[in-house]
């Protein structure tokens, strides 16, 4: 199995934005609220309050901005679904970074990972107001193969929506509930509201006291190895 360094796994943070983050070409404007829980159950209570408990999803025109706080900072990722490029930015501990990604290198990324195939059931549900069908989504990681159960709404958008994504990219909405499944952490994402409201263009911006760098030098400044 693909080994994951630490800083994949904050990055893991920030991608389990990506799919529920993207809007498609309807006029939504807003943001959506999730809640995120742990159900492996595995880790002890000071472990847990160091785990992120919400994920809020700004959406404005093509972009989206996807933010939780962890210990010791905050996470956010930016991405623009039209160009399909993404920013994460990294406040750590006062440290301030942001990451480019170009569509080569996101589809580059997306092509090293675990085979992925998605059976959409006849299942529906309300969540959060809008009417969500349910995938199946099997990964396959050199043999070993990962089961989850994920609910999507085409409501707010389509299969472009989850772009960047190589778990979710085949799925035809937004996710509105769903699971990220590593050897480390189990999370499971659930939205809990969805707010029609203005959102100022600014929150999609890199923040001019932000260093931009790179994952491997990232990496290099947290620690991390391959």
């Amino acid at each position: 199995m693909k080994k994951i360094s630490r800083i994949s796994i904050m990055t893991l943070f920030l991608v389990a934005g990506i799919a529920v983050a993207m809007m498609a070409a309807k006029p939504f404007e807003g943001v959506i609220n999730y809640k995120i829980s742990y159900p492996d159950g595995k880790f002890t209570e000071a472990q847990m309050n160091m785990f992120p408990k919400v994920m809020t999803v700004s959406v404005k025109g093509t972009k989206a901005r996807t933010e939780m706080n962890v210990a010791g900072g905050t996470t956010v990722e930016i991405l623009d679904y039209v160009a399909k490029t993404k920013v994460a930015l990294i406040n750590m501990m006062g440290q301030k970074y942001a990451i480019k990604q170009t569509t080569a290198e996101i589809e580059k990324e997306n092509s090293s990972q675990a085979k992925v195939e998605v059976n959409v059931t006849n299942e529906t549900k309300n969540i959060a107001g809008y009417t969500c069908k349910k995938a199946i989504v099997t990964s396959n990681d050199d043999g070993v193969k990962t089961t989850m159960e994920v609910w999507f709404t085409e409501e707010l958008g389509g299969k472009e929506v989850n772009f960047s994504d190589p778990l979710y990219k085949d799925i035809n909405g937004v996710l509105l509930e769903f699971s990220i499944v590593t050897p480390q952490i189990s999370m499971k994402l659930s939205a809990t509201s969805i707010e029609k409201k203005s959102v100022a263009a600014k929150d999609f911006e890199i923040p001019a006291d932000y260093t931009i760098t790179t994952q491997d030098e990232l990496k290099s400044k947290f620690g991390g190895g391959e």
